[in-house]
């Protein structure tokens, strides 16, 4: 199934799955990276895939990156 993500639906998703606050207003793809407030002020990018797949939903001083193997 091939789910249309817009601009509004990612707004919802990541108002209903995290602390973090969607501060981009339009949406161009995957591979955009959109700008984010995190619950601690701090402002970060991610793309839509990684936040809602990989679930990287904080900045990195919340969520620091995993080690690369």
């Amino acid at each position: 199934m091939n789910k249309r993500w817009t601009i509004g639906k990612i707004k919802e998703f990541v108002e209903n799955n995290s602390e973090s606050k969607l501060l981009t207003t339009e949406y161009h793809g995957f591979s955009q990276k959109l700008l984010f407030k995190c619950d601690c002020g701090t402002n970060f990018e991610k793309t839509f895939k990684k936040f809602k797949n990989n679930h990287q939903r904080k900045c990195d001083v919340c969520q620091p990156p995993k080690a690369s193997r």
